[in-house]
């Protein structure tokens, strides 16, 4: 009798972990796959407003599948939008925090950007859950070597050449 509340509470929380598990690891929704494949074939063929096109109408039809948030961001990275990417990666990492892809991929869209120490804040975390040879470590250790491929520009940079003439 006194056993009952504890082994209800135990049998409540193996059936909630082990839900938790199967919902990761499915298949997506069948439509869902078609418009994942086109988009994957539009990013293949260097067009990643199409990409993004048929992977937001993936998201529409299977909301619940978590890997379509790395390839909305990997269609947005291409297309040069690494705000929108690193907002992506983030959803990904809120349905699954553990998801060496998605914090790889924010700290190198980080990276992108030029926000180097938000990368490396993402290289640390990501070295202590997989190690330092995992594969996602190492390719967000290769983008923070290489560094910000847009250069940052000063003000006085984008200054025009003034000229003052008297009538």
């Amino acid at each position: 009798m006194r056993y009952a509340p504890v082994s209800a509470v135990l049998s409540i929380a193996l059936a909630i972990t082990a839900s938790v598990g199967v919902a990761q690891d499915r298949d997506p929704d069948p439509r869902a796959a078609v418009l994942i494949a086109d988009g994957k074939a539009a990013l293949d063929a260097g067009q990643p407003q199409r990409a993004i096109d048929a992977f937001e109408a993936a998201l529409a039809v299977d909301p619940g599948y978590t890997p379509i948030y790395l390839d909305l961001a990997e269609a947005a990275r291409r297309d040069g939008m690494q705000g929108k990417a690193i907002g992506y990666y983030r959803k990904a990492q809120e349905r699954d925090p553990r998801n060496y892809a998605a914090i790889s991929g924010e700290g190198e869209a980080l990276v992108e950007k030029g926000a180097i120490e938000k990368a490396r804040q993402n290289l640390t975390k990501l070295e202590s859950l997989c190690g330092e040879s995992c594969p996602e470590t190492q390719d967000l250790a290769s983008a923070l070597a290489r560094g910000p491929q847009t250069p940052v520009l000063a003000a006085e940079d984008v200054l025009p050449d003034v000229k003052i003439e008297q009538n």
